[in-house]
């Protein structure tokens, strides 16, 4: 799929202290273990480090200076033009090291919580105005029936939850990955927020994708004004989870050394996809799981807590899509069913579909197809068990002819013979689990 990204309203840049809307003496310590830490001088160097405008920075600095924290050092950074050095008083070095007793956080100024939620409603995902043409090109490589594009299709656009249940390998989960390629734009993600004085670091580059190579060269920050350089443009997120998922693993992560907070999975994935594959085989059980989103699936909030034990509310604004294999009836009671906006059933291909999703893996793996075989296949090998097509199934039995082909050292190619080779490695018969 090719489309074009497009960017939400951008975070506007601070022009002054007052707008960080932080308080100073958090700035004012970040910024002395920054310098502390990484030894920098310039305030061109500064102010990148800690992802602020120049003249921002440079007021912090003039404050630090008036508290005695910070000098001049009376000489030209040379890589900078004109600008003055900077240094560590011995008060500045002592304060610095106070604070970082206190956390090790330095660098990136967070963004405090109510400045975020601003932002996280410029670009909620759910002012994305999903249509058909949109949704399909990122459904391209699938071969789907239409009434299921009928379903997904409003129920992506509202930006609800969405269960998604059926046979196993049938394609829920690149399904939901083909919801995620079709959300399409940008967003802005913060590389850390603040609440209460804690700073809880968001941007993740494992789950956040940014859209363009963080500049370098730190004289580029006097021109690139055109947002708020403490968030990162990204594509929007997607968090996929499967078995592995427990219920500490939505909370709040304090590391004690460092004294710092990391965001939990479903902020991180704000303004994008959290996908909960595998749905049922999680150590919780999925009722619990469900239990747990109640409230963020409602009422687009989510509680989170300190360490301290004081909870606050931070903002749930995320496309949740669960996968399952299990029936819903048999996971679930009534009233988690009634928090899922959107129940959507994966059916395994018809015959028809099948056989279009066998070509095209054919020639994808460059497997020359063969109708003495797939007459074959569909005859003598489906009625085995009932006709019951699945997605996986034509990939499976490409990938083991292809194999059986190089270890005979023969062309690829397919036979009823070969078929039969790759068939008896698709199922675990009955008889040989009694056996």
């Amino acid at each position: 799929m090719n489309m074009i990204p497009t960017d939400v309203a951008a975070p506007p840049v601070p022009r002054n202290i007052e707008d960080m809307k932080l308080s100073e003496v958090m700035m004012r310590d970040i910024l002395l273990k920054t310098i502390f830490r990484t030894n920098a001088t310039g305030i061109t160097q500064m102010a990148r480090l800690v992802c602020l405008p120049a003249a921002v920075t440079q007021e912090l600095i003039d404050r630090c200076r008036m508290l005695k924290l910070v000098e001049a050092m009376g000489r030209m950074h040379a890589g900078a033009g004109s600008e003055m050095e900077y240094q560590l008083t011995d008060a500045g070095r002592a304060r610095a090291q106070d604070a970082l007793g206190q956390s090790e956080y330095y660098g990136a100024m967070p963004v405090p919580l109510s400045v975020y939620r601003e932002q996280v409603e410029r670009q909620s995902i759910r002012n994305i105005a999903m249509t058909r043409p949109r949704l399909t090109a990122a459904m391209g490589h699938l071969v789907l029936p239409d009434r299921l594009i009928d379903h997904l299709g409003p129920a992506v656009g509202s930006g609800r939850s969405i269960l998604l249940y059926g046979p196993p390998g049938n394609g829920k989960s690149s399904i939901s990955n083909g919801i995620r390629d079709a959300l399409g734009d940008r967003i802005y993600v913060p590389r850390a927020i603040e609440y209460a004085e804690q700073v809880i670091t968001v941007y993740d580059p494992i789950v956040h994708s940014a859209a363009e190579a963080q500049e370098d060269d730190p004289a580029s920050l006097r021109v690139r004004t055109r947002y708020d350089a403490r968030y990162v443009r990204c594509s929007r997120p997607t968090v996929v989870t499967g078995g592995e998922l427990r219920l500490d693993m939505l909370d709040l992560v304090y590391n004690e050394g460092a004294r710092t907070y990391q965001a939990p999975l479903q902020l991180k994935s704000t303004g994008g996809v959290f996908i909960v594959d595998d749905l049922g085989r999680q150590e919780d059980p999925p009722q619990a799981l469900i239990n747990r989103w109640i409230v963020p699936l409602e009422e687009r909030k989510d509680i989170l807590a300190l360490q301290s034990g004081e909870k606050f509310e931070v903002p749930f604004d995320t496309l949740v899509i669960f996968s399952t294999n299990f029936h819903p009836n048999k996971i679930f009671d009534g009233a988690a069913l009634r928090r899922i906006f959107y129940k959507i059933r994966i059916d395994g291909p018809d015959k028809s579909d099948f056989l279009k999703i066998f070509a095209i893996v054919a020639k994808s793996r460059g497997m020359p197809l063969d109708e003495a075989t797939l007459v074959h296949l569909l005859k003598n090998r489906y009625p085995e068990i009932g006709n019951q097509f699945a997605n996986y199934q034509p990939g499976f039995l490409i990938e083991q002819m292809l194999s059986i082909c190089a270890f005979e050292g023969i062309a690829p190619q397919m036979s009823p013979s070969l078929i039969d080779r790759a068939w008896a490695n698709m199922f675990v018969r009955d008889e040989e689990i009694a056996r």
